[in-house]
C-alpha cells in the first residue's frame, strides 16, 4: 500500500494544470502543465490498495494500478515505469487519450473523488523518456516465421510490437506516408504531440519491426497476395467508415465528415501537404478552414471536441456544437452505478475555450444558395415510440459556414478486403474472427476497432496485445505472450 493514511487525509483530488486558454489557442502544443512531483506523490498516495481493485477490471489492460501507484509515492520511477510496460506497451498514448474506466471502476470513487491514475500513468512515462528509462527490447532470437500487421494505429502497432519482441519477422503496412493512424492523423496535437508516437516507431524500429508506408493492401498489392507472402497476416485497419447524416442538403458545399478535417489540420500542423479533400474552387482542391466562418459540429463525443479546439486555433469567427440527445448529468445516475462507466457531462478543454453546446437539437435540413451551406434548419428533439425525432412546429434555421458530422463509424473500410479474401462482416458491419481473433481466411486476424467496432484506444491496445498472442501460438503452437482480452469481452455494463 502506498500511504496508509493517504485517501483519509488526502480527499481532494487534484489534477494537472491546463495552460491558460488565451495563450493556449494560440499554439498546437499540449494543453496540460506538468504536475508538481510533491502534489503527484500525494495523489498517488490516495490508492487504497484494497483488497478486489476493481481497477483492474474496469481496465481492458488489466493494468497493475495500484503497484505502481504505491511505486510513485515511493518516488521509484525505474520501478513504476517496468510495472507499467508489463502490461501496456504505449501508457503516453493511453495517459494521454483514455477517458479512463479505471478511475469510473476506483473503490475510493464509491464515496470519494476517484484516484488520478490517468495522471499518474503519464507521469511515470513521461519521467521515464526523460530519465532515458524506455530503451528497444529486441529479441534474443529469431523464429523464422514472418508477420504483416496492416495498419498502424493503436491495435497494429501493439501487436506488431508483442510479436516483434517475441522473435518473429514482423512488417506493419501503412497506407498513409508516416506511421501511427489515428494517433497522427486523426488526433490534434494539442491533445498527442507527434513526438509521442515518433518516438514509439523509433524504439520499434530499432527492436526490429520494419514499416511499409504509402502502401495500401487492397490496391498497391493484393489481400491473398500478402497472406501468401507471410506466414500470418493481421488486419488493424480500423473502424474508419463515417456515418453519415443523409438528410436534404447533405451535397452542399461546405458539408463534411469531421475526419477530413481533422485529418487535413493535422497534417498542414505537421508540415505535410494537406491540400486534396477539401472543396473544390475553380478546380482547384484547397484545405477546409475555419478562419472568420462559422462552424457547426454535429455529434458530441471526442472528435467533435476534436474539431472544436481546432477551429479555434484556427480562429473561428463562431462554432456551435449540437447534440441530438439530453445533456448527460453531472453526477451518476442510480441507473449507472460503480463500476460502471457513467454517461457524465464532461468539460474538455476544448469547451473551455469557447463555443455554444446544445443538446436536445435535432437537424432537419443542410440550407443553401448556388450549391454553397449557408445554414441548418434544426428542431428541439422529442421522444416518440421509443425514437428521437424533430419536433414539428420548433425549426428555426441558425447560419453555418462549415459544418462537420461527428457522428461515429459504422466499421472498416472492408469491400477489398472481401473481395479479395473469404472473409465476411458481421451484423454490425465488423470483420467477423473466431474466439482466436482468426478470420474465416486460416492465417488471417483481426484486432481492434476493424473487429470490435468503434471503441476506445485502451480497448485497442488490449486487443493487438491479445491477437499476438493468438498470432504466436498459431505460428508455434504454444505461446508466453500475454492475452488480456478475448474478441468477446466488454466493458462493465449493466
Amino acid at each position: 500500500m502506498a500511504d496508509p493514511q493517504g485517501f483519509l487525509n488526502n480527499r481532494e483530488r487534484i489534477t494537472q494544470t491546463r495552460r491558460p486558454v488565451p495563450v493556449r489557442i494560440m499554439d498546437w502544443k499540449e494543453i496540460y502543465e506538468a504536475q508538481e512531483k510533491g502534489v503527484l506523490k500525494s495523489q498517488a498516495g490516495r490508492c487504497m490498495d484494497c483488497g478486489v481493485p476493481f481497477c483492474h477490471q474496469g481496465c481492458p489492460l488489466g493494468n497493475l494500478i495500484p503497484e505502481w501507484n504505491d511505486l510513485t509515492w515511493r518516488d521509484k520511477g525505474q520501478e513504476a515505469i517496468e510495472r507499467l510496460h508489463s502490461t501496456n506497451n504505449f501508457p503516453e498514448f493511453t495517459g494521454r487519450l483514455c477517458p479512463a474506466p479505471c478511475e469510473a471502476a476506483c473503490v475510493l470513487g464509491i464515496n470519494q473523488p476517484a484516484v488520478t491514475i490517468k495522471q499518474v500513468e503519464v507521469s511515470i512515462i513521461d519521467e521515464a523518456f526523460n530519465q532515458d528509462w524506455v530503451h528497444p527490447l529486441p529479441p534474443a532470437r529469431l523464429t523464422g516465421k514472418t508477420v504483416a500487421v496492416v495498419g498502424s494505429g493503436p491495435a497494429g502497432l501493439a501487436a506488431a510490437q508483442q510479436l516483434t519482441r517475441t522473435g518473429h519477422t514482423v512488417a506493419v503496412y501503412e497506407r498513409d506516408e508516416k506511421i501511427g493512424g489515428l494517433l497522427r492523423y486523426g488526433i490534434p496535437d494539442f491533445k498527442l504531440e507527434k513526438e509521442s508516437v515518433d518516438r514509439r516507431v523509433e524504439q520499434m524500429a530499432a527492436e526490429g519491426t520494419r514499416f511499409r508506408t504509402g502502401v495500401e493492401v487492397g490496391k498497391d498489392m493484393g489481400w491473398e497476395d500478402l497472406r501468401r507472402r507471410y506466414d500470418a497476416v493481421v488486419v488493424c485497419t480500423g473502424s474508419t467508415v463515417p456515418r453519415d447524416l443523409p438528410i436534404p442538403g447533405r451535397a452542399l458545399k461546405g458539408v463534411h465528415f469531421a475526419m477530413e478535417y481533422l485529418v487535413q489540420a493535422n497534417r498542414s500542423v505537421s508540415g505535410e501537404n494537406s491540400v486534396g479533400t477539401g472543396e473544390s474552387l475553380g478546380g482547384e482542391a484547397v484545405q477546409i478552414h475555419t478562419r472568420g466562418k462559422h462552424v457547426v459540429i454535429l455529434g458530441g463525443g471526442d472528435t467533435g471536441a476534436d474539431c472544436l479546439g481546432t477551429a479555434h486555433r484556427q480562429q473561428a469567427a463562431s462554432v456551435t456544437t449540437l447534440a441530438i440527445g439530453a445533456q448527460p448529468g453531472a453526477a451518476r445516475s442510480v441507473a449507472q452505478p460503480w463500476p460502471t462507466s457513467p454517461n457524465l457531462f464532461e468539460v474538455a478543454s476544448a469547451h473551455e475555450e469557447g463555443g455554444v453546446r446544445s443538446y436536445l437539437a435535432s437537424t432537419v435540413e443542410f440550407v443553401g444558395e448556388n450549391g454553397v451551406l449557408t445554414g441548418l434548419k434544426i428542431a428541439e428533439t422529442e421522444y416518440l415510440h421509443g425514437r428521437r425525432v424533430p419536433k414539428v412546429g420548433t425549426e428555426r434555421v441558425i447560419a453555418a459556414d462549415l459544418v462537420f458530422l461527428a457522428l461515429g463509424f459504422t466499421g472498416p473500410e472492408s469491400a477489398q478486403l472481401t473481395h479479395q479474401l473469404p472473409v465476411t462482416l458481421d451484423s454490425r458491419a465488423n470483420i467477423n474472427r473466431d474466439s482466436h481473433y482468426m478470420t474465416e481466411r486460416e492465417g488471417v486476424f483481426a484486432a481492434g476497432d476493424a473487429g470490435r467496432g468503434q471503441s476506445l484506444i485502451v480497448w485497442a491496445i488490449a486487443e493487438g496485445r491479445a491477437c499476438a498472442a493468438a498470432v504466436d501460438r498459431f505460428l508455434m503452437g504454444e505461446t508466453f505472450l500475454p492475452a488480456p482480452v478475448s474478441p468477446s469481452d466488454s466493458a462493465i455494463r449493466l
